[in-house]
């Protein structure tokens, strides 16, 4: 699996510093939004078409992977 420094990067000077997917001024955070409010993967990527489908994939099993690992803990 990719990990977050190859798909996800942040820098004070990109946005603030808020975590954005490598290569692109998209933050990780808007993935997170579309598909909580119930928009498609494929939607994302339609609007969002420098971040690839690999990095988006990659980037949500980073999510699932911190998550269950912080379930595990507590």
């Amino acid at each position: 699996m990719s990990t977050s420094r190859q798909i996800i990067h942040s820098d004070p000077e990109t946005l603030g510093g808020t975590p954005v997917f490598i290569g692109t001024r998209i933050p990780v955070q808007t993935l997170l939004d579309y598909l909580a409010e119930g928009s498609s993967l494929d939607e994302f990527l339609d609007h969002f078409p420098t971040v690839t489908r690999e990095q988006a994939v990659a980037a949500l099993a980073l999510a699932k992977e911190i998550l269950l690992t912080h379930a595990r803990a507590a």
